[in-house]
């Protein structure tokens, strides 16, 4: 059954499994999120429900947002994000929701917002290898070949330049969760999911789970 849940990423650290082996793991505030809406198949075409979390002053929203949160009788949240379910039946508005829907050794896919890295070359965008380091070379960090000359005279679509790189949408799958603390509202995934520190991360079921 599919299963989703806001967090916010804490943090890194590690843990030691009953045989004394050290497991990386990233520390998840999971929650609580609240039901903020339900989406029908009859009415939307699909079933969902978007979950709100995080406290905010009412003052920090506009006012969409604000008749979105009344016409439901809720608090305003700072984040809202959908889950696309296969069953909401169980689910109501105001519903909370908390970490304690996921259990250790579920697999679990999550998804946020990369850490942004600016303007950067190829060699650190995209991996490539750099030219002569010696002091007669004039081509140390440069992209490299162009392509042909006149024919066709131009640069190929899809040619690894220098540019952007980072803050875009990942979607880290198949990820353990190794512990879930309800006191803290804290679960404990193997591993590491995009972000920064305080990053807001959607938490699924996976879709691809292997054993």
């Amino acid at each position: 059954m599919k299963k989703g849940l806001i967090g916010k990423k804490i943090g890194m650290t590690q843990i030691f499994d009953e045989k004394g082996l050290v497991i990386p793991v990233t520390v998840i505030e999971a929650g609580p999120c609240v039901v903020a809406q339900i989406k029908t198949a009859d009415k939307e075409g699909y079933n969902a429900i978007q979950l709100g979390f995080g406290e905010v002053k009412t003052k920090h929203k506009n006012k969409p947002e604000m008749g979105h949160f009344e016409k439901s009788k809720l608090e305003a949240k700072k984040h809202l994000r959908e889950f696309r379910l296969d069953d909401i039946s169980s689910y109501k508005i105001g519903d909370e929701v908390k970490a304690d829907i996921f259990t250790v050794g579920e697999k679990v896919d999550i998804q946020g917002i990369s850490k942004g890295k600016g303007f950067q070359g190829v060699i650190k965008r995209h991996g490539q290898s750099g030219g002569p380091m010696g002091h007669g070379s004039m081509y140390h960090r440069r992209p490299g070949s162009m392509g042909p000359t006149s024919t066709p005279g131009r640069v190929f679509k899809g040619k690894k330049l220098p540019g952007h790189m980072g803050r875009v949408t990942v979607t880290i799958q198949n990820l353990d969760v190794v512990a879930v603390d309800m006191d803290k509202n804290v679960i404990l995934v193997k591993g590491s999911v995009p972000g920064a520190k305080g990053a807001i991360l959607k938490i699924k079921s996976a879709i691809k789970a292997i054993d």
